[in-house]
């Protein structure tokens, strides 16, 4: 009957088979008649959201040296980090005068990605230019 009563109702839920006896709370006996809030038989719905994380942030850092030629600089600057001549001039000295300097924030991933890439152009064109990354 209590089944009847809840279909016409529409409280049904799609976890309850329509072939399905009298559902139970849990903690319960078959044999108790259990008057809850809602009723005998009744339980909560609760939903749960999962939050997907925020990947952590990384900055990549270029260092000065003595021996890299600016131009060599401003032209990984901004084949590596799509910057304009304006801003990879900017950072260029920066780096110079600072002895570091942030070419952008990325992921672990990209950052990773980016500093091997510097690094391996660099080496190929026979300078000493470092880059590394840290945490944001």
């Amino acid at each position: 009957m209590e089944r009847e009563i809840a279909i016409s109702l529409g409280i049904m839920n799609s976890f309850t088979p329509s072939h399905a006896g009298p559902v139970t709370m849990a903690g319960q006996d078959s044999d108790d008649q259990g008057e809850g809030p809602g009723g005998p038989n009744v339980g909560i719905a609760t939903r749960t959201r999962t939050r997907t994380k925020k990947p952590s942030l990384y900055k990549v850092l270029m260092l000065n040296d003595d021996y890299t030629p600016m131009e060599f600089v401003v032209h990984v600057l901004q084949s590596f980090f799509r910057m304009d001549m304006e801003e990879a001039t900017r950072v260029m000295l920066h780096v110079h005068q600072r002895g570091v300097g942030i070419c952008g924030v990325f992921s672990y991933e990209v950052a990773e990605t980016k500093v091997n890439q510097v690094m391996d152009f660099a080496r190929q064109n026979q300078h000493p230019l470092q880059c590394t990354l840290e945490k944001a």
